[in-house]
């Protein structure tokens, strides 16, 4: 099944997504997708639902997310295009979790950015909670997955001392959504295919074949470093074809808007303005 949230921000209601692409207001079966209901989400006929009427905002797709974890370095031809050994271990790090926005809300570039880029990325929801879990097992704590754009500021990532923080966390820099979709739906999450389009370009695509460490493996090895908690979401690394390993370097201005998709869990369409 495909899951969302809609309504204003902080104010998002959930929904399932029926056959026709149309949103079914969920809100009387249970209060919100976040917490401990992602380990057992109801299997509803969504024809049975209140239909969603107008064109309400897409939030998030999980509310009240605990922990934004970030693996980087993942693909094999990524690490390629900047000229990096692949990592023997998953490169692990935060962002913060006030910069998740709704799938189709603006990208704010922060005061003096220069180098905004984009990373579409997997994201792995947590539905039940993971301690040292084996990899065998590991899927089985996966609520679903979705679309999560890991933009960056490179300038304020790279060339301000200190740790990656600085670049990846800014407001509005994670995109999340527009679904939950349950891991059945989904199939092998390891064929995925994965775009970006600036302004009506491809500019970055990719397949999840090509991750240098698994769902599978990136769940088992976080587990051992720290309790995944249900509603906890995995961005799971990027691609070629950021703006950083285009040659020249190509970067976000106020105006762009870019275009994701992976296969089976939608699209995102985030436009671009610059902070004051």
């Amino acid at each position: 099944m495909k899951f969302a949230r809609y309504g204003a921000p902080g104010q998002e209601k959930p929904a399932v997504v029926d056959h026709a692409g149309q949103l079914r207001d969920l809100s009387g079966v249970l209060p919100d997708l976040a917490g401990a209901v992602l380990g057992d989400l109801p299997a509803v006929n969504p024809d049975s639902l209140p239909l969603v009427m107008g064109n309400p905002r897409i939030g998030p797709p999980v509310g009240n997310v605990g922990k934004l974890i970030c693996i980087g370095l993942n693909y094999i031809d990524h690490a390629a295009e900047l000229g990096v050994d692949p990592p023997k271990d998953p490169v692990v790090f935060l962002k913060a979790t006030s910069a998740i926005i709704g799938a189709n809300d603006t990208v704010v570039l922060p005061r003096g950015s220069t180098r905004g880029d984009w990373e579409v990325e997997l994201g792995i929801v947590i539905g039940k909670r993971a301690k040292y879990v084996s990899e065998e097992n590991a899927l089985d704590h996966v609520a679903g997955y979705t679309i999560v754009n890991d933009v960056s500021e490179r300038a304020f990532q790279l060339e301000r001392s200190g740790q990656w923080t600085k670049g990846k966390s800014c407001d509005t820099f994670a995109p999340t959504g527009p679904w939950l979709v349950t891991p059945d739906e989904v199939g092998d999450v390891q064929t995925l295919d994965l775009s970006v389009d600036v302004n009506g370009e491809r500019v970055q695509t990719g397949n999840t074949r090509l991750m240098i460490f698994t769902v599978a493996q990136i769940v088992a090895y976080l587990s051992e470093l720290m309790t995944l908690e249900p509603g906890d979401v995995i961005a799971t690394g990027t691609p070629p074809g950021v703006g950083m390993g285009h040659k020249p370097p190509r970067y976000l201005s106020p105006g762009d808007e870019m275009v994701l998709r992976i296969s089976g869990l939608g699209e995102q369409r985030s436009p671009v303005a610059q902070d004051r």
